[in-house]
């Protein structure tokens, strides 16, 4: 565990830290308290299948979490103001030495944003930290030559994160078509820094199993037929490291996704040495045929929507020099942390394995050999410690330096930048018991979520005042926003006088006639009209 100021720090070259991110997007003079974990890159299974004959790729997973919290304005039931959790998201990066891919893993709200009182209109908060923290991450995560891919799921559900905050009357749960639209408003800004980012190419993908093409294209934001920034289908076969591989090995794996417990079932199938030796599947042929069968899948069936969105960002094609530092840097790297690396496959160490067995015989042989060595050496033992015991003082252990994260920042499968760390950087271990605290924790009124905030907030370091000082940051909304008024809720509509025209009364022969507008200079034609007396009545039988 270690305390870090990666929020506050600012990047090389004039990059923006996630305080000024969050600070330009954010309404004006609206105060947040930003909290921000994360984990050291630790090594973890590939999201890939191999293909056969292949190995999986070396992957390392690193976890962020950040949670924001406003002030409850005394309304807890307490009496005392304190701190209340809105938001929290928590996005997993995976890293190989061909791609780096962000996945949102799962993002919530407890519903007590609506105590800001924030100008009906304007636009969600919440919206505009997921943008600005998923820019940020793929900003810093940034590799030469490497493709970065922001994926996630959408699906709708009563609480992820907050416990029993459906019960809060202010949640407002979106459904599955509104969560789908939402996402994808908030990755549209991302698509928009291909210039300033200097990427090659940015593009976002929508995949909604069960709805053809034209109905898909109701999800993506307004203006992207303009822009040609969105596709309506999928990209797992551009991105892949082999294209030609099976379906199987071209579908991602994640955690808690519909997709990967599809992937299992269908793994299943594989049972014999034949399928395994393939890579195919018996039931499902190819991609386009696995998101027809998610279209009959539980979650995605039954009037249930799951959206998959991507966004790939491609990088700018090196040049020859560039091509050469590059790889140059990678061996230096790659020498440098050779310590950190398996060395399963090393051909020195399996050349020790080989000597060993050989060395011990040889030694054994000496041994028996010479006896008068074996005295010799007994007898430079170093000697025992002798004379008066000096007390040493106990020194008090200020932080939890046992459990620092000791990892390099570059290594040929992913860089660790120092500014992009959390504000905490944890073990796994520990990362993910905090996390299971916060699940357990109670947010069904402002009363009992003010307690949990404040519990949350003290035990990731562990409540120790020393630890605790300077964890959180505050930021502060420097973006001016106009007030939309939305038509036919607080204003009416009502017509000039100008526009209002009377009906004029009917003449003595029965009659209507209409006067014709000023501005027709054609007359119509006219029309003969009968008289009320040249109408003769039927005589009733």
């Amino acid at each position: 565990m270690a305390a870090h100021n990666g929020l506050l720090a600012g990047g090389k070259g004039g990059r923006k830290s996630l305080e000024q991110l969050l600070g330009e997007a954010l309404p004006k003079d609206t105060s947040f308290k930003v909290y921000h974990l994360s984990t050291p890159p630790t090594s973890a299974s590939a999201i890939y299948s191999a293909p056969p004959g292949k190995r999986p790729n070396k992957t390392y997973c690193e976890s962020h979490f950040l949670s924001v919290s406003i002030n409850s304005n005394g309304k807890a039931t307490s009496g005392s103001p304190g701190e209340v959790l809105v938001y929290a998201i928590e996005v997993l990066i995976y890293s190989t030495a061909h791609s780096t891919t962000l996945f949102v893993s799962k993002a919530d709200s407890s519903g007590y944003l609506h105590l800001l009182d924030l100008p009906k209109g304007s636009p969600s908060p919440l919206k505009e930290i997921s943008s600005a923290f998923l820019s940020y991450l793929v900003e810093r995560r940034r590799r030469p030559g490497i493709q970065t891919i922001a994926s996630l799921f959408a699906r709708a559900q009563d609480q992820y994160l907050f416990a029993r905050s459906i019960d809060n009357k202010g949640k407002h749960v979106l459904d599955d078509r509104g969560l789908v639209k939402w996402w994808c408003r908030v990755l549209n800004p991302l698509l928009a820094n291909e210039k300033e980012g200097g990427w090659h190419n940015i593009h976002g993908y929508l995949t909604v199993p069960g709805l053809d093409t034209y109905e898909t294209r109701a999800f993506l934001p307004p203006k992207h037929a303009e822009t040609k920034t969105w596709t309506v289908g999928h990209p797992l076969r551009e991105i892949a490291l082999f294209p030609d591989a099976p379906p199987r090995c071209l579908i991602p794996h994640f955690p808690d996704d519909p997709k990967s417990r599809y992937l299992d079932e269908l793994d299943d199938e594989l049972s014999g040495s034949q399928g395994k030796d393939n890579g195919r599947w018996k039931s499902v042929k190819g991609l386009d045929m696995f998101w027809e069968m998610m279209a009959f899948r539980q979650e995605c069936s039954a009037g249930r929507l799951v959206g998959f969105i991507w966004v790939v960002f491609a990088p700018t094609p090196p040049s020859e020099a560039e091509d050469t530092a590059s790889s140059q840097a990678l061996t230096s790297q790659a020498s440098f942390t050779s310590s950190f690396t398996e060395l399963d496959d090393s051909p020195v160490k399996s050349q020790r394995l080989s000597r060993q067995p050989n060395q011990t015989v040889e030694t054994l042989k000496d041994e028996t050999r010479s006896p008068s060595r074996t005295r010799r050496r007994k007898a430079k033992k170093t000697p025992s410690l002798s004379g008066p015991i000096v007390p040493r003082k106990p020194r008090v252990k200020e932080n939890n330096s046992v459990h620092r994260p000791s990892k390099p920042e570059r290594t040929p499968y992913y860089i660790w930048p120092a500014d992009s760390r959390g504000q905490v950087v944890l073990e796994e271990k520990d990362y993910h018991r905090f996390h299971e605290l916060l699940l357990s924790l109670d947010f069904a009124n402002l009363g009992l979520a003010c307690e949990a905030t404040k519990r949350w907030t003290g035990e990731v370091l562990g409540g120790s005042p020393v630890e605790t000082s300077g964890w959180g940051t505050t930021v502060v909304g420097t973006r001016a926003f106009e007030a939309r008024t939305l038509p036919g809720r607080d204003t009416v509509t009502t017509l000039n006088v100008g526009l209002v025209r009377k009906k004029r009364r009917a003449g003595d022969d029965g009659g209507v006639s209409v006067e014709a507008p000023p501005h027709e200079s054609v007359q119509a034609p006219e029309v003969n009209v009968l008289g009320a007396g040249m109408i003769r009545k039927k005589p009733k039988p």
